[in-house]
């Protein structure tokens, strides 16, 4: 079992990690504001992405039917429709878009990148499919090996372009590369169907996750738009590099942990009293798995940021050290929230997320005012803290009331973490106020918290101790 976490875990790392390589490698190659103009890709794609995120990914590993060829063709035919939509859209809205951030010269960037989602709605089912039988390989390659590929193509594109449409391009190979190695990587025919039955399951299925997907785009862009928006690209290229460098690791953790522990969960029976007990069990472990993570996202932050940012990314991202630990904090809260969204998505209560990210969401024009109001970068990343705060306990509560959890195993663990938090907070505050001896005393606080939580992470270290 180890074995397979183990391998979840190194290949999403090393798709993250290659990924992170290339964003670092080109944002040392190309000015500040081109920087900051490519990071608006990911928004752009992220615009057309969140009106079209149904989670059929997760549904083939979640439904009852997802061995069933039709089934996996049907959603492979609704996968490519969307994608065609969504590449559309994206097309006849990019003027708008470089518009509203204040590019209007990259507007045909914008309709170049209409290819991406059209490509990447050809990925083939078949590596999401093999999870359900606890086979990784597949679709850790399909990450792994476009992202290498898209790294190679930095250098020659540098060579030829060396402006933003270095990251442009580099976009469009990772996509057209995911799409053919899935191909070569899985073990059914490639099937497209048009099922009207299929596609109401999914949206049925999905709905809560397109709601959700509209959410996450403010939670991961909105701090992003507010700050590109009002500040201009070269603040925007210092606030993104920040926000790449501490959202890896946490999307290594959430995408690592939900293919672990999803298939698990959703196979359990939990109508006879042994079944809820293994399932009770399993689910505390999963949010005291996310809550590990976070704390050690943090503290390895705390610790290695200010070396990090000077090594990888030189002198004129200086200016992003004292954000680094400030951001690993919302990124790490933003992973606690990952336990009981996995869950709750197990249980078939896909809108749990939803509901969580709303309250997040609701920060945002709290941030836009405090912006407008010459608040700085530092108050959004603190609104954005107190939004990650609030969900994360109200993602809690829904797991409660809603997928019949008993969470009290939870209260020691939680509390915890946030105190650790705090530790660490404050001791970011001292190191920029110029209090380095007390910071010291602080970062020796915090680090203690963090093992006391782990400590008191008693399911998550039962099933390590029975494995």
């Amino acid at each position: 079992m180890f074995r397979s976490a183990l391998l979840i875990l190194s290949g999403n790392a090393a798709a993250s990690l290659l990924l992170l390589a290339r964003n670092l490698i080109i944002a040392r190659l190309i000015p500040v504001a081109d920087y900051g103009v490519a990071s608006t890709f990911a928004i752009a794609m992220a615009v057309v992405e969140m009106a079209s995120a149904l989670g059929l990914q997760q549904q083939i590993v979640q439904a009852r039917n997802g061995e069933d060829p039709r089934f996996q063709s049907a959603l492979q035919g609704f996968q490519v429709l969307r994608g065609v939509i969504s590449g559309v859209v994206l097309f006849f809205c990019a003027g708008l878009i470089a518009d509203f951030l204040k590019v209007p010269h990259a507007a045909w960037a914008y309709r170049v990148m209409a290819l991406v989602p059209v490509l990447n709605a050809f990925t083939h089912f078949d590596v999401h499919r093999l999870n359900r039988s606890m086979v990784f390989w597949p679709v850790i390659l399909t990450g792994a090996v476009p992202a290498l590929l898209s790294v190679l193509a930095v250098w020659p594109l540098a060579l030829l372009y060396g402006d933003y449409k270095v990251m442009l391009y580099a976009i469009v190979v990772q996509a057209l590369m995911t799409a053919v190695i899935s191909h070569l990587v899985s073990q059914r025919p490639y099937r497209l169907v048009l099922d009207r039955a299929v596609m109401t399951q999914s949206l049925r299925f999905g709905w809560p996750l397109l709601v959700n997907g509209v959410l996450l785009f403010g939670v991961f862009n909105g701090d992003k738009l507010i700050v590109g928006r009002e500040l201009g690209m070269a603040t925007l290229a210092i606030f993104s590099m920040g926000f790449t460098l501490t959202l890896t690791p946490t999307l290594v953790m959430a995408k690592s942990v939900a293919n672990f522990f999803l298939p698990q969960l959703s196979q359990i029976d939990r109508s006879t009293p042994e079944g809820e007990a293994r399932f009770v069990h399993l689910a505390i472990t999963t949010f005291e798995v996310h809550f590990t993570f976070g704390l050690f996202l943090v503290l390895g932050t705390m610790i290695l940021g200010d070396p990090v940012v000077r090594i990888l990314l030189g002198e004129k991202y200086a200016s992003l050290i004292p954000l680094m630990t400030w951001l690993s904090i919302m990124q790490a809260i933003r992973v606690f929230k990952g336990g009981p969204s996995c869950v709750a998505l197990a249980e078939g209560k896909s809108e749990n997320a939803m509901i969580s990210n709303l309250v997040r969401v609701g920060s945002l024009p709290l941030a836009w005012w405090a912006m407008t109001q010459d608040g700085g970068v530092l108050i959004v990343i603190w609104i954005a803290i107190a939004g990650e705060i609030v969900g994360f306990f109200v993602a809690v509560a829904l797991a409660r009331w809603r997928v019949s959890l008993p969470v009290k195993a939870l209260t020691k663990p939680v509390i915890l973490s946030f105190v650790m938090l705090t530790f660490t907070g404050i001791q970011t505050s001292l190191i920029n106020e110029g209090q380095f001896g007390a910071s010291y005393t602080v970062a020796a606080g915090a680090v203690f918290f963090f093992v006391i939580a782990v400590v008191h992470m008693t399911d998550l270290r039962a099933y390590i101790s029975r494995r």
